[in-house]
């Protein structure tokens, strides 16, 4: 028979994995989310998460508390008399008397290979470090920060030219797949769980404001993956002396080039920059308080002379 589920879930990485669960015929009793926020053009009307809005198109009751440790909060969760809760980057912690009440357990969709990158931001620092693999594990959850029993994963590799927005939808889309399988798995009674590695543990932070400046006195690889793990949010950063003022410019997409310089100048007509060691070719960029654009459209438009520096 398919499960009785709560799903619990906030951003769009959220959506396949409920839009999967519902239509392989699991019953999906209530949907927890996070409240909806001011949006907008001036921030007045509140916009509903995208977890939200799926999930009242398909009419399934919606809650948003603001927090699960309360009695009130514990007795409405088990109401629902769920058999067991899919939770995937619902950003909010969940308390032991929350963990236990599901009759199988509660089962994280992660973004990494666990161990490695247990916390909030494992794709963004997945590409910023370099791996050449990622993946999407389903683990039991406990009251640790991703230190649950790992039920199932999935593999995926990760190329110089795969932005976090590129790895963030192809995770999401397995990983739908992946929680799928591990629920019909626990529906048939046939879920096998493996404790964690105690090697190789590491945690992704929050990715800070700060950290977005690039750094061109670094190799050209590790510049490239600090773009391409910042792209297209909250997106590496540099500025550029352009008609007598500094313009702050983000870099979304870029490619490894031939070239060597002062890190940070600009070495031919087609941004090409010099890094620390090697080069890397800009090829899709935002200038501040435009949309993003082609480098061979934004250098059709202004003029970026070979020396200028970055900085």
């Amino acid at each position: 028979m398919p499960l009785r589920l709560i799903f619990m879930g906030t951003p769009d990485f959220a959506v396949p994995t409920l839009l999967e669960l519902a239509g392989h015929g699991h019953e999906i009793v209530a949907v927890y989310t996070r409240a909806p926020k001011p949006g907008g053009r001036r921030g007045l009307a509140l916009v509903p998460t995208p977890v939200e809005t799926e999930a009242r198109r398909l009419g399934i009751p919606v809650l948003t508390p603001k927090t699960l440790k309360t009695d009130e909060a514990l007795a409405a969760f088990r109401a629902h008399e769920a058999d067991a809760a899919v939770v995937v980057a619902y950003g909010m912690i969940l308390p032991q008397a929350i963990l236990d009440t599901p009759r199988l357990g509660c089962y994280n969709l992660h973004a990494s290979l666990l161990p490695r990158w247990r916390g909030a931001a494992p794709i963004n620092r997945s590409i910023m470090a370099g791996d050449a693999e990622s993946g999407v594990m389903v683990m039991k959850m406990d009251v640790g920060l991703d230190t649950g029993d790992v039920a199932m994963a999935e593999r995926l590799p990760v190329t110089d030219a795969m932005t976090a927005s590129d790895l963030h939808d192809k995770l999401s889309r397995i990983g739908a797949d992946l929680m799928v399988r591990a629920m019909a798995a626990l529906e048939r009674g046939g879920l096998t769980l493996t404790k964690q590695a105690e090697d190789g543990v590491t945690y992704a932070a929050k990715i800070e404001k700060a950290e977005a400046r690039i750094d061109w006195a670094k190799p050209a690889h590790a510049v490239l993956r600090h773009i391409h793990g910042l792209s297209p949010f909250p997106g590496a950063w540099s500025e550029i002396p352009l008609d007598g003022e500094a313009v702050r410019l983000k870099i979304l997409r870029c490619a490894l080039a031939p070239g060597t310089g002062e890190p940070g100048t600009v070495l031919d007509d087609e941004l090409t920059i010099a890094c620390g060691e090697g080069a890397i070719r800009i090829t899709e960029l935002q200038r501040a308080g435009k949309g993003p654009m082609k480098a061979a459209d934004f250098l059709r438009g202004t003029r970026v002379a070979p020396g200028l520096r970055f900085g």
